[in-house]
């Protein structure tokens, strides 16, 4: 991280060394995702009852949007806010293997979608674990769901080709949030819970954004945790549900939710947001990351719109409508930052002092 009084221009060359990336990644993971719609063309048969009501997005936008997300990151690399990130997942050996699992997963997946195999991973679930219903779904129709290690693998490379390359960036503007709000800070000792840290990918950032912070990672499956360690390198992962955390009151400096909200059940979600705000410290923060909803961004509507119909996410709909300013400070947090990068918004949120 960088230091008070160190010029922007210090961190020109990591700067161009994640342009580099990004740019390799958004082409690859482009077509990755091109390759898969081909093989599988959802197009060819609509979700039942699914009309689109939202306008198309105006010529060019979308592909603007997409680009400003890198143009973002790329700002906050340069500014030293934090580190170029290698959002990798692996070497090219294992990223062509990976792409070639991606694409034969495909069929798998848009052949759930037609036969409505919507909860099928409910025989994946290992018997007597306390797994709340809404959990125990394909979300996404993927293979799996979130209970099988093959899963837990294959998750990131759907979700890079899903958004052409340009996932690390979105979410990254969370990190962004908190590595500003930090900047000036000692991070040895604090503590940061990344909730739902899924396989790791966010998990990794903040490993190399706050290398001297005690980072923990929480989730509700075994196999997602697995690969969180072994992708991040934090190596104390928490199984338990974001309904009931098992950490103290007042006892994190910082939660991180990165695309945890819009998989919530509407009841569930003050919830989780009292939690979060239970466990934080007096001026403790939450950087949070979700889709962002229709009134963010209304020429991305149409888009928002497709993504529940053809990706299965029952909570989506409510999701999109939640007011999550009242939701937060329902729960004693206020908002103190906000950013949004394509599909992606972030929000800073903080635990008053008195």
């Amino acid at each position: 991280m960088s230091e008070p009084g160190i010029k922007p221009r210090a961190f020109a060359a990591d700067r161009s060394a994640h342009a580099a990336r990004a740019a390799f990644k958004a082409v690859w993971w482009g077509a990755a995702g091109a390759a898969a719609r081909a093989i599988a063309r959802p197009t060819d048969t609509r979700p039942e009852g699914f009309s689109p009501a939202a306008e198309p997005a105006p010529e060019g936008f979308v592909r603007r949007a997409w680009l400003e997300a890198f143009a973002k990151d790329a700002r906050d690399v340069a500014a030293g806010l934090y580190p170029a990130m290698d959002d990798a997942l692996g070497g090219p050996v294992a990223t062509v293997r990976n792409t070639a699992d991606l694409l034969t997963d495909a069929r798998r997946v848009e052949a759930r979608r037609r036969r409505g195999g919507r909860v099928e991973a409910r025989q994946e679930a290992p018997a007597g674990g306390a797994y709340p219903n809404y959990y125990r779904q394909n979300f996404h129709f993927q293979s799996g769901g979130w209970f099988t290690q093959d899963s837990a693998r294959r998750y990131d490379t759907q979700v890079e080709a899903l958004f052409a390359g340009a996932a690390g960036a979105m979410r990254r503007r969370a990190l962004s949030l908190l590595a500003g709000a930090w900047r000036t800070l000692d991070h040895r000792g604090l503590a940061v819970v990344d909730l739902a840290c899924g396989s790791g990918a966010f998990l990794r950032d903040l490993a190399v954004a706050f290398p001297r912070a005690r980072l923990m990672g929480v989730d509700l499956s075994a196999p997602y945790l697995a690969e969180a360690r072994r992708r991040s390198g934090v190596a104390v992962m928490i199984q338990a549900n974001a309904e009931r955390l098992p950490f103290a009151d007042a006892s994190l400096d910082a939660v991180t939710c990165v695309y945890l909200f819009h998989e919530l059940p509407p009841r569930v979600r003050p919830v989780v947001a009292g939690e979060i705000a239970r466990v934080l410290k007096p001026g403790g923060l939450l950087a949070f990351a979700d889709s962002i909803q229709p009134a963010d961004e209304p020429r991305l509507a149409r888009l928002l719109e497709v993504f529940p119909a053809y990706f299965h996410e029952p909570f989506y709909t409510t999701y999109s409508a939640t007011d999550l300013a009242a939701l937060f400070e329902a729960a004693g947090l206020e908002i103190l930052g906000e950013d949004r990068a394509f599909l992606t918004k972030a929000m800073l949120l903080g635990k008053p002092r008195g």
